[in-house]
């Protein structure tokens, strides 16, 4: 059974939807084919997952609210055969097979560079739910709130079929109202809310002095400091799983207790050079002939613990020095009234390249004093140049922020300031 908001569908409902579905695609006639799915109800696309998965054939889900035409264009890049778009009578894209194999495909955030398209077989995907399970013992008495994209595989797979395979009932909350989710954690026996970092704050922002959330799980990018210690506050139990798209979940954290401290590495994969803390390397993980390059610069402490520093090319080299951006938005992010930062390169003539830093925040902030804040704080490579208040940071539905698509439009003038009183 799944619960969708306040509704319960058992298997019945979804096997008998999965059945219809596999025969209106005509599963069986296009074992070879890839299908391309956006529903706007989770109910619908979880039948339509769950019928692929049953057929073997390969399924790109895409998030509910995207418009046509981007669906159409990922189906392209993704290389699909058809575009199922809130209807069960699918679209022609191309006539050229792919796969010979059924797989789940997703596209990649795009935060580094254009989204491309990641194929896992569902042999992968079985066997990390059984690693997941196996080593990630902490939730498996706690009910599970899935409060992020049922398309994406932190809510797909860590949420949805890893509650499945504990014989659990998983419950998706399909919305982001703020005061159903909190009724619904007061609902709830032992919950613990699988989310992203930006509605985990906004909660621990809401619930009010003395009252928690039995267990909180995040991933997709490293909490800020400040929005860390908010949500550790008000969690009971804090998990944190750390992975790629190529790779699925690579690491958990069943006790979290700094945002940097992404986990203990799953039993399936072991770690190609683990670095040290002076020594950092790029974390690059090993499953038999494969090896995933995940582009993160980290380090695994001697107690095992894997810790993240930064996305390496988010790294910004002022003069030689590396400046990590989560250290100087953590200083930011510090200064009374601000709620969001995000720090990214800009190119420079004499230096190579400098710090360049939006935030925004519940009032208009004086640059200047901002300035000398960070200047009692902050090494002067590590020092913004350029600050600007912006209404809001730019983030994905995952929760991550895309710094090369944020200095891309910083550059073309596209983020409006808002009035401060000095500048």
């Amino acid at each position: 059974m799944i619960r969708i908001n306040d509704t319960v569908f058992d298997q019945g409902y979804f096997r008998n939807a999965a059945d219809r579905i596999a025969s209106d695609a005509q599963f069986d006639k296009r074992a070879g084919d890839r299908f391309a799915v956006c529903f706007s109800q989770a109910q619908d696309w979880l039948a339509f997952f769950f019928a692929a998965r049953a057929a073997g054939v390969s399924v790109l889900p895409l998030h509910p609210s995207t418009p046509y035409a981007a669906a159409r264009r990922q189906a392209e890049t993704a290389k699909c055969n058809w575009l199922f778009y809130n209807r069960l009578e699918g679209e022609l894209i191309s006539g050229e097979r792919a796969d010979a194999t059924g797989q789940l495909l997703q596209m990649s955030s795009g935060t580094t560079g254009e989204p491309k398209c990641i194929a896992r077989s569902w042999g992968d995907i079985d066997d990390e739910i059984e690693s997941y399970v196996s080593s990630f013992v902490e939730p498996r008495d706690m009910t599970p709130l899935i409060a992020c994209p049922t398309t994406h595989s932190y809510g797909l797979i860590c949420g949805i079929l890893v509650a499945l395979k504990r014989g659990q009932t998983p419950a998706i909350l399909d919305t982001g109202n703020p005061k159903f989710l909190l009724r619904t954690l007061r609902e709830t026996e032992r919950p613990n809310l699988i989310s992203s970092p930006a509605i985990l704050h906004t909660l621990a922002r809401l619930l009010p002095a003395g009252e928690q959330i039995h267990a909180t799980m995040t991933s997709g990018t490293l909490l800020p400091e400040s929005w860390f210690r908010q949500i550790r506050n008000k969690s009971r139990h804090m998990f944190q799983q750390y992975g790629c798209s190529e790779a699925g979940c690579i690491a958990i954290n069943p006790d979290v207790q700094a945002a940097n401290e992404v986990g203990y590495v799953l039993p399936r994969f072991s770690l190609r050079d683990a670095g040290t803390d002076g020594d950092p390397k790029e974390i690059v993980v090993k499953r038999g002939d494969m090896v995933v390059e995940t582009r993160d610069l980290g380090y695994r402490r001697d107690d095992g613990m894997l810790v993240f520093l930064s996305r390496l090319d988010d790294l910004i080299n002022v003069s030689g020095l590396n400046v990590y951006p989560k250290e100087v938005e953590d200083v930011v992010m510090t200064f009374g009234g601000i709620g969001d930062a995000v720090v990214f390169r800009k190119q420079d003539a004499f230096a190579g390249e400098r710090v360049a830093l939006l935030f925004s925040a519940e009032h208009a902030i004086d640059r200047a004093q901002l300035r000398q804040w960070c200047a009692e704080r902050l090494a002067a490579h590590q020092m913004p140049t350029e600050i600007l208040q912006v209404e809001r940071i730019p983030r994905q539905a995952n929760g991550k922020i895309s710094r090369r698509d944020v200095a891309a439009r910083y550059d073309v003038g596209e983020f409006g300031a808002v009035r401060t009183e000095a500048a």
